[in-house]
């Protein structure tokens, strides 16, 4: 089964070391997420870096590992179900 994850969770397995991060990296499957992956690290990657101790070179060498269980998802794919995934998480998270 592959699940979508969110970039909540991909931050929280960047900061700290932690059952999130474990879940990623052991899991069978793999996680889908949309390409605005990078966009987000690239926007937050101060405070990541800050939130997590780590030097850049161990915060790189993280994302790529764990970006190895992740199935990036293009732009274009998604835009058909956006209409939709609103509807679903409206009462949830819409950012």
């Amino acid at each position: 089964m592959n699940i979508i994850l969110d970039s909540n969770l991909f931050f929280s397995a960047l900061i700290k070391d932690s059952i999130t991060r474990k879940i990623i990296l052991e899991y069978e499957g793999l996680f889908l997420f949309p390409s605005y992956i990078f966009i987000e690290i690239q926007n937050h990657k101060k405070e990541l870096l800050e939130k997590s101790g780590m030097f850049e070179y161990e915060f790189t060498r993280l994302i790529r590992l764990l970006l190895l269980k992740i199935v990036i998802v293009p732009h274009e794919v998604l835009v058909p179900f956006k209409e939709k995934a609103v509807e679903i998480v409206k009462d949830i998270d819409l950012e």
